[in-house]
């Protein structure tokens, strides 16, 4: 491997420095896979973690500002400063913060910074639940049956809750992380349940549009890594089984999913690339299935445009390094 990764970039710089716009496990896990590749790492840190480990093991360490997230790692402006200021020719944001920010992406692209990461694009489709579910439905990716419409009022989520038929699935929009979702069992219940949603999605995301869509009970929670670069090349990585969960958080993954049949097996790896394929989608990505336990049939729920926190998982079965991968292929 050179000491150097080629990326034909608009700048058509080589990447030999790079920001690692994150903290805590993630930062260093990518900081080991870029100096395996002969690359010198930035971190960022807040006054909180002037003493982590990701800013003793990176080759220069840069504050960003005071403890809150809102004025450290979530600054824009100021991590493509210290990105332009330190020589980096690419950022590599991890997970959580600003992985799945399409204004970010864009905001290196013309600063002249390669984002390790999917085209913005892909990243904005795939972030609103409404707009992806139109775009799976299209490629012909399995999708549950529901009201994605932009007529918001409660009487009209009612009605599409009585035509999709009791117990159903209240989800904000933009929601993520279990936040702004409600079960509804019952029609006396749906009034209540709907206004709890709106209420945590607003406060949660700044956004209270909502969809419903059928609620499949004692469903099976399986994802699958996917892989694409830019040349309009697809992989699936397998899958990983997600099912045990404390409101709405993964505890356990295990990989490949027990007890499926190989046919479903290949037919899940298969829709995702489907997925991938649908958006342009470059580099690492996980795509989200419900799974039927009774029938095993499989709905798309989301994807998650980023470097997944599960994908040591997928790293363990396939014995590959997706950090590595995500590097190269910014490169060709």
């Amino acid at each position: 491997m050179s000491s150097s990764v080629q990326r034909r970039s608009s700048s058509d710089r080589v990447i030999s420095k790079l920001l690692v716009a994150n903290r805590g496990e993630i930062a260093c896990r990518i900081m080991r896979t870029a100096h395996k590749l002969g690359l010198r790492t930035v971190a960022v840190y807040s006054d909180a973690d002037t003493e982590a480990m990701h800013v003793a093991m990176a080759d220069e360490a840069y504050r960003l500002g005071p403890a809150p997230s809102q004025e450290s790692y979530l600054r824009q402006d100021q991590i493509i400063k210290v990105a332009t200021i330190s020589g980096c020719q690419a950022v590599h944001p991890g997970y959580g913060f600003l992985s799945e920010n399409a204004e970010f992406a864009e905001l290196c692209q013309v600063s002249g910074l390669v984002f390790i990461g999917p085209p913005a694009g892909a990243i904005r489709d795939m972030g609103l639940k409404s707009t992806s579910k139109a775009l799976m439905a299209a490629a012909g990716v399995p999708v549950i049956q529901g009201y994605h419409g932009n007529d918001q009022t409660d009487t009209k989520l009612r009605q599409e809750a009585d035509k999709i038929g009791f117990p159903v699935m209240i989800k904000a929009v933009r929601g993520g992380g279990g936040k702004g979702m409600r079960i509804v069992l019952t029609p006396q219940e749906f009034e209540a349940q709907l206004q709890s949603a709106r209420r945590e999605a607003s406060q949660s995301f700044g956004d209270d549009v909502m969809l419903v869509e059928k609620f499949v009970e004692q469903p099976r929670h399986v994802e699958v890594q996917v892989f694409g670069d830019s040349h309009g090349n697809y992989v699936h990585l397998f899958e990983r089984d997600c099912s045990v969960q404390r409101r709405h958080q993964k505890i356990i993954e295990e990989a490949p999913a027990p007890g499926l049949s190989e046919k479903v097996r290949a037919e899940l790896g298969q829709a995702a690339v489907r997925a991938a394929q649908a958006v342009n989608y470059v580099g690492a990505g996980t795509v989200e299935f419900i799974l039927d336990q009774h029938d095993n049939r499989f709905y798309f729920m989301e994807m998650n445009t980023r470097l997944q926190v599960e994908h040591p998982v997928t790293e363990m079965i396939t014995g590959t390094d997706l950090v590595h991968w995500q590097i190269q292929v910014t490169s060709h």
